[in-house]
């Protein structure tokens, strides 16, 4: 059995009250990680772009402020 195979094996066997746990353990774990990837992303300059033609939108009036 794989790594994969024996994750869900276990977290299918969790009591309720374990699986609660899980998820919030796990949905902070993986809201981490995006955090991670997005800070590598933007230090990389991969969203220079999107941000550019963002204000440029918002310079020609094709948007409006929150």
């Amino acid at each position: 059995m794989g790594k994969i195979e024996n994750l869900e094996e276990q977290i299918r066997a969790l009591s309720p009250e374990e699986f609660a746990r899980f998820r919030e353990w796990f949905a902070q774990f993986d809201a981490e990680a995006w955090d991670r990837q997005l800070e590598a992303d933007v230090k990389a300059g991969k969203l220079d772009k999107l941000a550019e033609g963002a204000l440029r939108a918002h310079a020609a009036g094709q948007s409006t402020e929150l």
